[in-house]
């Protein structure tokens, strides 16, 4: 198998360069499709922007997503005999990337493709896949996903929502109420989450507007993605034929959860297009605007924060095309070993569901950086409904939400390592003892093999596994079955976690590029600005931590092994900010991939 690591293990073992995948390496077929996905954007999308986001026109939406359909846009993901593209799991990836500048229709897209076409792709049978997909690949048909409700959001699996198999044996009567359904509006197929009966876990449905018995609240009046429709549906005495029925019986949640998890890192690549257009658009405004007789991006505060725009795109990109290819690798191992493809796209992506879950919060909280320094850099401007930020803004927002919440995918991803560990699949505890063991000793002051590409950057990361190893195994041999109920530090050590896998993917991906070009200065600048960032927060989560599971001697311990393992060599970031925006101001865009 060409990946080794398993999902998680990138805390306790090495990745090499050679083994992992990076954006610059997409074949010319896929850059073209990124390239045809673009120019839908530019055109189709970005010069009506005031048009979606008014909603006076009901058919604009569903027209340009019929557009999309036309291009193959919607089919990326579905195979060709239902008539898509059937292209990889990475490419599909790289559509949502550049799709995501798109504002609220990148959200449009992402319901249909994703939440709405995949439950049946992945877990439909035959006969439903030849009845649907095609309509849902070209565009003929639009799509929605109905999970929450008034009382279950993060909490799916107590949705209220019953299916009531009929007298004849012939359908089932779906009653309830969903809530926050996107594309709700104008969809023509709702994949619908029910308790049948009595179930203690829920069911999922095929459900056609045609069927009846489906009414809907008026639209929302959202913050922001204004233009992306979101209804309240309402199923009373809906009738489902029973083929309809998705899977087995009480298998919805694990369909939800799957499902979820691919939008998961799809959301973590989606947010890479509006920061790119950020970057550029700050670029342009900061060289135009002048104050004091010259431009403003002439002043070192604000270079700062192009470089910082430019560094934190870098990071969320490096991961998500690393965990993307991490999941095609696997999806293609598990395939050759015999396993249908569908089950194996879908334990693929299961595989590295803690990589999902990190690019989900890593690449959100990236946008929402991204677009308030924006706003920033644009000032009073950047306030205006009559500038692009403030919409940028708005929309960047609802990220941290959907695809569940960034604080309930901090949790997930700690306890999914957790569980792992104690099912026997990753060794936590062996490494963490170890670690333990190493504060005893006295310190190793044996330098790397600085010759190497990032020798110095590299001994560093492996330090700051151990800052991991060495608070999360003193958290559960103190709190054992109790530390998931200690969400506050289930979230420093999700803090920590992020932050290595952004800086090893990052870290790898440039050096890579050093191997391959014998230089990537620039790569090298974001790689060691990022280091320095990683290692502080690293060392403030750990605090928290610490702080709140020892006491005494043993605090006193932990935090001295904290402080050697988060040390970092003195760098000039201002320096290096200014090298990265210097050159980012003389291009005008962003210079690492899809500039």
């Amino acid at each position: 198998m060409k990946n080794s690591i398993n999902g998680g293990e990138f805390l306790i073992k090495e990745s090499r360069a050679e083994d992992i995948f990076i954006p610059e390496h997409f074949n010319e077929e896929q850059l073209m499709m990124a390239q045809a996905c673009q120019d839908f954007v530019d055109t189709e999308i970005m010069t009506k922007i005031e048009a979606i986001d008014s909603m006076k026109d009901p058919e604009l939406v569903p027209g340009i997503l019929k557009k999309a359909g036309e291009m193959g846009l919607l089919g990326i993901s579905v195979p060709e005999e239902f008539g898509g593209l059937g292209m990889s799991f990475n490419t599909s990836m790289l559509i949502a990337d550049v799709i995501g500048a798109a504002g609220s229709f990148s959200t449009t897209y992402g319901a249909h493709t994703g939440i709405g076409t995949l439950p049946i792709l992945y877990y439909g049978t035959e006969e439903q896949k030849l009845k649907y997909l095609r309509k849902l690949a070209t565009g003929e048909w639009a799509a929605c996903y109905c999970l929450t409700e008034p009382d279950a959001g993060s909490d799916a699996n107590s949705g209220k929502t019953k299916a009531i198999l009929n007298e004849e044996g012939t359908h089932y009567l779906i009653n309830g109420q969903k809530m926050w359904i996107s594309n709700g509006g104008f969809a023509d197929l709702f994949i619908v989450f029910a308790k049948i009966d009595d179930d203690k876990n829920l069911s999922a449905f095929i459900v056609e507007k045609g069927f009846g018995g489906i009414t809907m609240n008026e639209e929302e009046k959202k913050m922001g993605i204004k233009g992306s429709s979101t209804r309240q549906v309402f199923f009373n005495d809906c009738k489902v034929p029973k083929e309809n029925l998705l899977s087995e019986r009480g298998n919805g949640f694990k369909i939800a959860v799957n499902i979820l998890n691919i939008g998961r890192i799809k959301l973590g690549a989606g947010v890479l297009g509006g920061c790119r257009r950020v970057l550029q658009q700050c670029i342009q405004y900061s060289s135009e605007r002048k104050q004091f007789g010259v431009p403003i991006n002439t002043f070192g505060a604000i270079k700062a924060k192009l470089a910082e725009i430019a560094v934190q795109t870098y990071a969320c990109e490096s991961l998500c095309y690393r965990a993307g290819q991490d999941v095609e690798d696997r999806i293609d191992a598990l395939v050759e070993e015999g396993m249908d493809v569908s089950q194996a796209k879908l334990k693929g992506v299961e595989q590295f569901a803690i990589e999902c879950a990190i690019a989900k919060v890593h690449g959100s909280e990236v946008l929402d950086y991204v677009t308030d320094q924006g706003v920033q850099i644009y000032g009073g401007m950047g306030y205006s409904a009559d500038a692009p930020m403030e919409r940028a803004y708005r929309d960047a927002r609802i990220s941290r939400i959907y695809e569940g919440t960034n604080e309930i995918n901090r949790i997930l991803m700690v306890g999914m390592l957790l569980k792992r560990a104690m099912k026997g699949e990753i060794d936590l505890m062996g490494p963490a003892k170890d670690v333990g063991e190493e504060l005893k000793a006295v310190p190793n002051f044996e330098q790397p093999d600085l010759s190497l590409p990032l020798a110095a950057e590299k001994e560093l990361l492996k330090k700051l596994k151990k800052c991991f190893l060495m608070i999360g195994g003193k958290a559960v041999q103190t709190l054992q079955q109790n530390l998931e109920q200690e969400q506050e530090i289930m979230m420093n050590l999700a803090d920590i976690m992020i932050e290595i896998y952004a800086l090893e993917s990052m870290m790898l991906r440039t050096e890579k590029l050093v191997l391959e070009k014998g230089d990537a200065p620039l790569q090298l600048a974001a790689t060691q600005i990022y280091l320095f960032e990683a290692s502080e927060k690293i060392q403030k989560a750990g605090k928290e931590a610490i702080y709140a599971i020892a006491q005494g001697d043993e605090q006193k311990v932990l935090l001295m092994g904290l402080k050697r393992f988060t040390k970092t060599d003195p760098v000039n970031v201002k320096e290096l900010r200014r090298e990265l925006a210097d050159k980012l101001i003389e291009k005008g865009k962003y210079l690492f991939f899809l500039g």
